[in-house]
């Protein structure tokens, strides 16, 4: 265990990594990456720029319309704002919950608030919102991630579950040690490693990537971009088609089993069902093999290449990984599924390096060669409402109130949201179809925000509550995913009368009783009568108490404090998933039904779902390249996550601003595609369907595969307000995203799922106003 440093400089921790902070006069002025990091993100310099500027939320504001009660919901994005006192704000949110609580019911605030808001154990927005409803009598929550829904629903009836699969990853080490070939499904963008929810202190994804090149592993990169892997890795590319990676899995499924190069040992000692799935594979059951020729016509894939790539993975140790992404697209939990079904075939589970990958380069966190300490964080209690969505059906919730929706075997109700409540995160960000959600948005009585910064949702709301950043707050960090944890130092002063949101949760606390009605036990209950410095010693002690369970030592509190910095020593051996079951299956089985791997799982074909009989199967999206809409819109959007900020956040930043092009988020799309359209590089490009438009840049790529168009997501939404209001001014691409499910199994986000037509735009393009910070009396 390690617990020293050297440099004593103030350190704080974002969700692209720690920092030390330079100051002066007592005033952060810049940062340099954690002497520990190899690779630190460049995105850390924006917390400096943004401290302070138009963008930041100095006092609270209410809505004009709202504030008036002469209301037209369809203001929300372009209305002016009042601001008011600290103590008129809370007293109108405070009154708003309980009228809302009292006339329709707790289920009746919706305070999901997903979002990956600031890092800390403490400071954590959506924690200490958690904590205040659950006491205040419970609300309406959200289940699941964006990142990658699909999985978590369907892993734990295939493998087990998703957050354990994470913590207990292969790592690279494993991989350079015992495999020879990884075969990336999505690829393995480098951009993407930069993150890690709740920090890191070393970015070793590049390294590890290139070392277990260096030991002679080999990478296959399956997408539709070949800047999806690094060139370094000196990757063999496929360009596969969007949406179609369950085909070309069933085809080397198919190519592997009819040669007899399948293990059949381990299926029938570590797996249960394969004999169930094997008709539908071979199209003894239904007439289709699942052949390679079968799935090049599906892939856009050579057959030759594909019974070669098959080939070659039966002969080779290999990983197969699929990246998060492939959740988000219609059917993604088949993907998932089919491609543990693939690992099993092949038989590399648990044995060193192979297997299957849940996202290497996905994060920071996924692969790397690190312990895992429980670290504690504040205690949020139990929601006594059960009423949730999946995290991606808010527009359904508000559009449909009172009817049914199906969520992994179970039918429930959406209930009829008036309050939402918002503390860390940005819909009109990572949720699909905006302008839909738009439409949706106006059927909310009142939107309640904490915000620092004036975003898109700060726009669509009604009472904005102004919150600290960072910089600004004493804080305690540490991932799961990650070996460091971090004391963060308060180095800049509130801006303005920015408050943090434990103050906020604690001041409302103060005005509101609980469902019992007592409003001293709501207050002190919130609180435990502790302050920032308390609340810091108290969830320092339990993760000290968790890391002695599991033979760490950590130092005491004010040791800690003081160094800022606490390490632990990485495992003496290179992790692999599902080692131990493979060594010995009775004494360590799976969190499964069986048990074993569920290559059939009777549970999901009791659910009757249509799209899901109870094993992995093709089923053709609604929009991809082999669709009728294709003639129309002949191009697959891939809305990818961004280089220069982490999803929208500091878009106002300096660091992602010089990413764009004539101020827009440029779309990257291959020359020949462009040349079709009279479309010359750096031209101003509208992009549409039936559900919208966005405005861009082009940006060539011959790198990307022909019928594909690619922007970054995380573009601060910008409706065209006096020309085109279902057009994003600035290049969003979620106003052309699809508003569907997954499937009726996990109904996560299916924003992948999109074809789009572009063309070279006519006139004046109107002037982007996503950082000019609106009207304020």
């Amino acid at each position: 265990m390690k617990h020293k440093s050297d440099d004593t400089s103030p350190l704080t921790v974002s969700h692209w990594g720690a920092y030390r902070v330079d100051t002066d006069n007592g005033a952060p002025v810049a940062i340099r990456g954690f002497e520990d990091d190899c690779d630190p993100s460049p995105i850390g310099q924006a917390m400096i720029d943004t401290r302070e500027g138009p963008c930041r939320i100095g006092r609270p504001v209410l809505r004009r319309g709202w504030l008036e009660r002469n209301d037209d919901r369809g203001l929300r994005g372009r209305d002016t704002f009042v601001e008011v006192e600290w103590d008129e704000a809370l007293d109108r949110v405070a009154g708003e919950l309980d009228r809302v609580r009292n006339d329709f019911g707790h289920e009746s605030i919706y305070a999901g608030s997903y979002g990956w808001a600031s890092a800390g154990r403490f400071h954590h927005a959506q924690s200490q919102l958690r904590r205040f409803m659950n006491l205040f009598g419970g609300c309406t929550t959200a289940r699941d991630s964006y990142s990658y829904a699909a999985a978590e629903v369907m892993m734990p009836h295939v493998v087990g579950p998703m957050a354990r699969l994470l913590i207990e990853h292969t790592s690279w080490k494993a991989v350079a040690e015992g495999a020879r070939l990884v075969v990336a499904f999505g690829g393995m963008a480098q951009r993407n490693s930069q993150i890690n929810s709740g920090g890191t202190g070393n970015h070793m994804q590049r390294r590890d990537m290139l070392a277990a090149r260096d030991a002679g592993v080999e990478f296959v990169n399956v997408s539709p971009a070949a800047t999806d892997m690094m060139a370094e890795m000196q990757a063999q590319w496929l360009p596969i088609r969007p949406n179609t990676d369950m085909a070309l899995m069933l085809g080397l499924a198919h190519t592997i089993v009819s040669r007899g190069l399948h293990d059949a040992e381990f299926l029938t000692r570590y797996c249960t069902g394969f004999e169930r799935f094997q008709p539908y594979l071979m199209g003894t059951r239904d007439g289709i093999p699942k052949d390679a020729d079968w799935a090049a016509s599906i892939t856009g894939l050579d057959a030759e290449a594909i019974t070669a790539l098959a080939l070659r993975m039966a002969a080779t140790p290999t990983l197969v990984n699929a990246s998060w992404s492939l959740t988000r697209q219609q059917n993604g939990e088949q993907t998932f599924w089919m491609l543990v079904v693939l690992a099993a075939i092949l038989g590399g589970i648990g044995n060193k390096g192979t297997g299957f990958g849940l996202g290497l380069g996905a994060v920071n966190g996924v692969g790397i060669h690190r312990s895992h300490l429980p670290w504690a964080s504040l205690p949020s209690g139990r929601n006594p409402v059960d009423s949730f969505i999946p995290v991606a059906r808010i527009s359904d919730m508000l559009l449909h109130p009172g009817e049914t929706f199906d969520y992994n075997g179970r039918q429930l109700r959406y209930p009829d949201a008036r309050l939402v409540y918002w503390a860390g995160g940005n819909p009109f960000h990572h949720h699909q179809d905006l302008n839909r959600l738009r439409r949706a948005w106006q059927r909310i009585e009142t939107v309640v925000v904490h915000e620092p910064f004036w975003t898109p949702l700060a726009r669509h709301a009604d009472i904005v509550l102004p919150a600290t950043i960072g910089l600004e707050r004493n804080d305690l960090a540490a991932s799961p995913r990650d070996g460091y944890m971090f004391a963060m130092r308060r180095v800049a002063e509130p801006y303005r009368q920015a408050r943090d949101d434990h103050w906020i949760f604690a001041e409302l606390a103060r005005r509101l009783r609980p469902s019992d009605g007592n409003a001293v036990d709501f207050s002190s209950a919130f609180t435990e009568s502790r302050d920032e410095a308390g609340w810091l010693q108290a969830i320092y002690q339990e993760t000290r108490a968790r890391g002695d369970a599991l033979g760490y030592s950590l130092p005491e509190f004010d040791t800690f404090m003081q160094s800022g910095v606490v390490r632990l020593d990485p495992p003496a051996e290179a992790r692999t998933l599902l080692q131990d079951f493979r060594e010995d299956p009775q004494a360590n089985p799976l969190a499964t039904p069986s048990g074993r791997i569920e290559v059939y799982s009777e549970t999901i074909a009791g659910f009757k779902i249509d799209d899901s009989p109870g094993h992995p199967v093709w089923n053709e999206p609604q929009e991809w390249l082999g669709a009728v809409l294709a003639k129309t819109c002949p191009l697959h959007l891939i809305s990818h996550q961004p280089e220069r900020r982490l999803h929208s956040q500091l878009d106002h930043s300096p660091h992602s601003r010089a990413g764009k092009i004539h101020g827009r988020e440029p779309c990257r799309m291959h020359p020949d595609e462009a040349a079709r359209r009279g479309i010359a590089e750096g031209d101003i490009v509208r992009l549409f369907n039936d559900r919208g438009s966005c405005i861009s840049a082009a940006q060539f790529d011959p790198g990307l595969r022909q019928g594909v168009v690619s922007i970054a997501t995380g573009a601060w939404y910008d409706p065209d307000w006096s020309g085109d209001p279902q057009c994003c001014k600035h290049g969003n691409p979620n106003a052309l995203t699809a508003d569907l499910p997954t499937s009726k199994l996990a109904q996560g986000p299916g924003a992948l799922t999109c074809l789009v037509e572009i063309e070279r735009f006519k006139g004046d393009a109107p002037e982007v106003t996503a950082f000019a910070p609106p009207v304020i009396a």
